[in-house]
C-alpha cells in the first residue's frame, strides 16, 4: 500500500515538471503570437510582452499579408514548401538507401565509409561553403532550387540514424526476400521501408524542419527575389529605413503552421523511431 502511494505522488511530481517544462517550450510561442496582433508602435515601444491587451489586438498584420500589396510573402512560402518538400522526399529516399547499405550488406571499405560519414557530421557546414558555392557555379546551379537542395540531398545525419536502425532489423528478411524473387531494390521497398517507417517518421520531422529554417546557404545560392525563400524573404523586412516588425512577426507565426502540421503527422513515430535507432546497432 505504501509503495503504491509512493508511485502516485512521483508520477504526479513528474507530471507537475513536465507541465512546467512544456508551459516553458510554449512561452515564446504565445508571446510571438500576441505580439502579430498588435500594432508596430506598439512592439518598438514595449518589444515582445505576454501582457494582454484586448483594445490594442487586431487581424490588421493577418489582413496585409492576405493583400495585394503583400503577394510576395505567398511567393516566398510557395518556395519554401516546393524546396522542402523535394528536399525532404529526396533526402529520406536517398539516405536510407545509403543507411540501409551500410547496415545490411557486408564489402571493403565499409566501415571507411561510415567513419567519412561521421566525420562529415562534426564537420561545420560554414568550413565546406565556398568550395560548394564554387563547385555550384561550376555546375551553373547559382540561382536555382537544384543548386540548393543537391548539395545537402544525401545528408549523414539521415545517413547514420538509417544505418543504426536497419542495424536492429532481423537480417533473415533480405533471405525471405530472395528465396521469394524479389531483387535488392524489391527488398529494401516491399520489406525494409515499411519495418523502417518510425525512422522515416523521425527524420521527416527532422529534415524538413531543417529544409524549412535554412537560411545561409539559400541566401548565398539565390539571386532572384521572385526564388526568394521565406526565412530569405522575412529578414529582408528588417531594413535600417523602416522595419516592418508587426508584418514580420505576423509572418513568422504563419511560417510555424507547415511544420507543426509535418509534427502532427509523424508524431507517433517521433519518439519510437528516436529511441530505436537510437539504442540499436
Amino acid at each position: 500500500m505504501h509503495a503504491k502511494r509512493t508511485w502516485s505522488i512521483s508520477t504526479i511530481l513528474l507530471l507537475a515538471l513536465f507541465l512546467v517544462l512544456a508551459a516553458l517550450a510554449l512561452f515564446p510561442f504565445y508571446a510571438l503570437t500576441l505580439a502579430s496582433f498588435k500594432p508596430s508602435k506598439e512592439l518598438l515601444r514595449y518589444g515582445l510582452n505576454v501582457k494582454l491587451q484586448p483594445e490594442l489586438l487586431s487581424l490588421k498584420n493577418y489582413a496585409f499579408l492576405m493583400s495585394e500589396s503583400a503577394q510576395k510573402y505567398f511567393v516566398w512560402y510557395k518556395n519554401s514548401l516546393l524546396i522542402s518538400a523535394i528536399y525532404t522526399v529526396c533526402c529520406l529516399v536517398l539516405s536510407s538507401m545509403v543507411g540501409y547499405g551500410l547496415a545490411m550488406y557486408r564489402f571493403v571499405g565499409r566501415n571507411l565509409i561510415f567513419v567519412l560519414v561521421l566525420l562529415v557530421m562534426m564537420m561545420p557546414v560554414e568550413i565546406i561553403i565556398l568550395p560548394l558555392y564554387k563547385q555550384m557555379i561550376a555546375m551553373k546551379l547559382i540561382d536555382t532550387y537544384t543548386g540548393i537542395i543537391l548539395p545537402f540531398v544525401v545528408a549523414p545525419l539521415p545517413i547514420f540514424f538509417f544505418r543504426q536502425y536497419a542495424e536492429g532489423l532481423p537480417k533473415d528478411f533480405l533471405d525471405a526476400g530472395r528465396i521469394d524473387g524479389c531483387s535488392e531494390y524489391g527488398i529494401f521497398f516491399r520489406i525494409m521501408v515499411p519495418l523502417m517507417s518510425p525512422a522515416f517518421g523521425a527524420m521527416a520531422i527532422l529534415q524538413a524542419l531543417a529544409s524549412w529554417n535554412s537560411f545561409i546557404w539559400p541566401l548565398i545560392v539565390l539571386k532572384s527575389k521572385e526564388k526568394l525563400t521565406l526565412p530569405i524573404g522575412l529578414a529582408s523586412l528588417v531594413t535600417p529605413y523602416g522595419n516592418n516588425y508587426d508584418i514580420l512577426i505576423a509572418g513568422s507565426v504563419l511560417a510555424i503552421v507547415p511544420i507543426l502540421i509535418v509534427f502532427i503527422f509523424f508524431q507517433r513515430y517521433f519518439v519510437s523511431g528516436l529511441t530505436v535507432g537510437g539504442v540499436k546497432g
